[in-house]
């Protein structure tokens, strides 16, 4: 915090015509024999985009003569549950990972590098004058599906990426005398790793067979177990064929689970949610069940991790900077989560330690923890914030966010800490970061206190890597409440410019993140406790609660009216409870009642 804006260099575009051509992965793929096709018949199947998914068909009743074979799957190891059995990829640049993964254990990572796009191929029989479904589920940057080689018209399609999985597909015809064809995927130059992720070359058999598993059925019989106020358990009939599970809430892929239970976290309290879940295996993922709801009991302070519906947040400084020295015993009760500001690099990438400086005073890291320990016994939350305007933590690897994980996980244990902050404000790895934090929230469970300090310009839109990654966790994220300071004029929701300063400010950029996908129980007003608490950006506390009011209740605004209140808010943050002690805690006596009085 109380950091000066940096500024960020933009990102270069390329064109969709150049990117429309394609440097080929192979996979080649044989077929069965199927009626001939018209050439009508032929070009409008090359370009079609409606395709199934990958899933044997008992047959085609009414399509096809009394004895004809049902269509088939005839790739190979289409989930790449085998690794790289039945696929090369140029230059070694593919590799099978176990996250992230749409169906099954695992799915295709390839890295573009210089003037290798990365392409990956398998070759499969088909059938001549036949025609074949295609498609893959498809993440990360640039990605390209097609086929070419068919004997009539060579198709593809492409996605400039996604941040979750994306189907692509399309429809060929092979020709009179084709009985190979190949079908390809790849990235493009340049641009990073793209996944891939339950192949179909859907069509007759050619020959070549395909993957003895089948998709396995729906799973039966989900029910709703135990409810707490931020958690769900949940079970359900095992399906024989099957090697996992993929559990889904509101329709958003939220886990995924080995046996026939799962428990979903980071749950909202008193909010009714929607539950289903679907079977997987090598062959694919099944549709998903009947869907089962449950409703979250009522929140409330009490101990450690716990939250209440709304808070106060304040970050407690570990050094001396001019403002009052505190202990964490001196800290306003008005606040419910304090952020220990800040946690520190050590030479081992995204892994984190903690140092207590000796400019707070405390006579023993005893006592420090017994600081914490009497939070927790008031029901208070106590995290530790990790960044800061100088921080150097980097999480960029699976490596890396493997250390971070263990590392946060350590210092909870060791000090007490009810969860963590990102605040890291020299750039940010949604892909990573969120492995990280996943796995973090493996490890502490469902009293996992997660929240985000990020500045302005990281929420305009959801495509920033800090957005991206809120998103990412919602079903675990505690809170996102961004430094609405040091940052200048910004665009509200409605795509008009406000200056910070203001209650427009203020709503118009929560009102971002509230339409963007942040549940409101997970979006907070941060701003300054003081003029010297900040360069700029400062408001008096009056405006904070009017700004509170307005997202609320739709009082108190500005020129800026949102079109619907937000009640359910989860407060406001300052920097810092030390600045806040520096002016009388003139701050949180002020806003602390408001927030704690939302309705």
């Amino acid at each position: 915090m109380d950091r000066v804006r940096q500024g960020r260099p933009g990102v270069r575009r390329r064109s969709g015509a150049a990117l429309a051509v394609g440097a080929a992965a192979v996979l080649a793929v044989t077929a069965l024999a199927a009626p001939a096709q018209s050439a009508d018949a032929q070009g409008a199947g090359a370009q079609a985009a409606a395709v199934q998914a990958a899933s044997p068909r008992a047959g085609n009743a009414g399509a096809a003569d009394a004895g004809a074979a049902a269509d088939v799957n005839v790739a190979k190891n289409a989930g790449f549950e085998s690794d790289l059995s039945n696929w090369t990829c140029t230059a070694n640049s593919g590799t099978a990972v176990t996250s992230p993964v749409h169906g099954g254990a695992k799915a295709l990572k390839a890295t573009p590098s210089g003037q290798d796009t990365a392409e990956c191929a398998q070759t499969v029989a088909v059938k001549p004058n036949a025609t074949y479904k295609l498609s893959s589920w498809v993440q990360g940057s640039y990605a390209y599906l097609g086929v070419r080689g068919t004997g009539t018209t060579d198709v593809s399609t492409w996605t400039p990426g996604t941040a979750a999985w994306q189907q692509l597909s399309t429809s060929f015809t092979t020709g009179a005398n084709t009985t190979s064809v190949t079908v390809y995927t790849h990235g493009w130059y340049g641009q990073s790793a793209y996944f891939v992720d339950d192949v179909s070359v859907f069509g007759p058999d050619g020959g070549g067979g395909t993957d003895p598993v089948e998709i396995p059925a729906v799973p039966a019989g989900l029910a709703a177990g135990a409810v707490t106020s931020t958690s769900v358990d949940l079970s359900w009939t095992p399906v024989s064929t099957a090697t996992g599970y993929t559990v889904y809430r509101d329709g958003i892929k939220v886990a995924s689970v080995a046996g026939a239970s799962a428990t979903v976290t980071g749950l909202t309290p008193e909010t009714t949610y929607s539950f289903q879940v679907s079977a997987v295996n090598a062959a694919g993922e099944s549709a998903k069940s009947a869907a089962v709801s449950a409703r979250t009991t009522k929140g409330g302070g009490g101990d450690g991790g716990t939250v209440p519906r709304h808070a106060l947040t304040g970050y407690w400084q570990n050094f001396n900077n001019g403002a009052t020295v505190q202990k964490l015993r001196d800290v306003s009760a008005q606040y419910d989560i304090i952020a220990v500001s800040f946690a520190d690099a050590t030479s081992t990438p995204g892994q984190i330690t903690f140092n207590l400086d000796p400019a707070v005073g405390y006579a023993s890291t005893a006592d420090f923890k017994a600081d914490i320990a009497a939070k927790h016994a008031a029901g208070k939350s106590v995290i530790l914030s990790v960044g800061g305007e100088k921080g150097t933590i980097s999480v960029n690897s699976d490596a890396s966010a493997t250390a971070f994980a263990n590392s946060a996980w350590a210092l909870m244990q060791e000090y007490g800490f009810d969860g963590v902050d990102i605040d890291l404000e020299n750039g940010l790895n949604a892909t990573y970061m969120t492995k990280a934090l996943r796995q973090l929230s493996a490890k502490a469970g469902s009293k996992l206190v997660l929240t985000m300090a990020p500045q302005t310009i990281d929420m305009q839109s959801t495509s920033g890597g800090y957005f991206q990654t809120a998103l990412n966790v919602k079903d675990i994220l505690t809170v996102v409440n961004m430094q609405y300071y040091n940052s200048g004029s910004m665009l509200g929701c409605d795509g008009k410019v406000y200056s910070q300063g203001s209650v427009d400010f203020l709503t118009a950029l929560a009102c971002i993140q509230l339409e963007g996908g942040l549940d409101p129980s997970q979006v907070g007003i941060g701003v300054p406790a003081s003029t010297r608490g900040a360069g700029s950006g400062y408001v008096a506390p009056s405006v904070v609660n009017n700004a509170l009011d307005c997202l609320t209740r739709g009082t108190g605004c500005g020129s800026f009216k949102p079109s619907k209140t937000y009640p359910a808010l989860r407060g406001a943050m300052t920097w810092s409870t030390n600045w806040d002690a520096t002016a009388g805690n003139a701050w949180s006596n002020a806003v602390g009642p408001k927030v704690h009085g939302l309705p």
